[in-house]
């Protein structure tokens, strides 16, 4: 009777496919030399893809290392936490809080607009004085490790929202920061601060940056934004700021 270790190569790579990846590499891999062959197998990995809907014919020639792919697929999400306002204050350091402080608000607010994501129901919005808060991102916490940064550099997609209130001039700035263990800043990502005079139509606007070909040594990432309102008005007329999000990866040149 034939033992499992006995069986084709293709039927171990339908087999082994169902595992989860963490069993695969850190398990099923020291079993024998053959499992440890067959889990390196990129039709391994790809089929993995093709089973969670991370496969898409088109990748075929663009992709190198389907391992690496299907992890950073698995992983990809918003690395934010609390990017609507659901949770209050939650998970967010409060740099400035000046004026009246930090406030949140329903959408679309006094004089506002709603946006374009159906699923966003809250923003945060700042007052007369300045108004930052920010978030630090451990990378190897949220389960991409060192070598994984350094050798595949996978690129780091970051998305703000804002918007003024009609009635009100404001500013808005968003700073991102790629830092490295000791907290060196490796890659910056901070443009003008972006003011919108009174009488704006309201309209909620998309900041986004990606970060690609960065150094390596990348371990945190540091996101902090913010603003106030230009006319000095006591209560919470500054900019409004929601739905923002850090996402890695996958990039289809690895």
């Amino acid at each position: 009777m034939a033992t499992i270790c006995e069986l084709p190569e293709d039927v171990l790579v339908e087999l082994l496919s169902l595992l989860p990846a963490r069993d695969l590499i850190h398990g099923c891999r020291l079993v024998c030399s053959q499992w440890r062959y067959v889990v390196d197998l990129t039709t391994l990995w790809k089929r993995k893809c093709q089973r969670e809907g991370f496969y898409v014919q088109a990748l075929d020639r663009s992709v190198s290392d389907w391992k690496v792919f299907y992890m950073l697929c698995y992983l990809k999400r918003n690395l934010i936490k609390n990017p609507r306002a659901e949770e209050s204050f939650k998970h967010w350091k409060l740099d400035k809080n000046e004026g009246d402080r930090w406030n949140i608000e329903d959408l679309p607010g006094p004089l506002g607009r709603e946006i374009p994501d159906p699923e966003v129901h809250k923003y945060f919005v700042t007052s007369y004085g300045p108004c930052f808060k920010s978030q630090l991102i451990t990378l190897k916490k949220e389960g991409y490790w060192n070598e994984l940064m350094d050798e595949k550099r996978p690129e780091i997609i970051v998305k703000d929202w804002y918007a003024a209130r009609f009635d009100c001039g404001c500013s808005y700035e968003l700073t991102v920061r790629l830092l490295s263990e000791d907290y060196i800043v490796l890659a910056e990502f901070h443009p003008e601060p972006v003011v919108i005079e009174q009488w704006s139509d309201a309209t909620w606007r998309e900041m986004s940056h990606t970060f690609n070909n960065y150094p390596a040594g990348v371990r945190y990432i540091w996101f902090q934004h913010g603003g106030q309102d230009t006319q000095y008005w006591a209560g919470w007329y500054g900019i409004r700021v929601t739905n923002s999000s850090i996402t890695i990866g996958p990039q289809t040149s690895l």
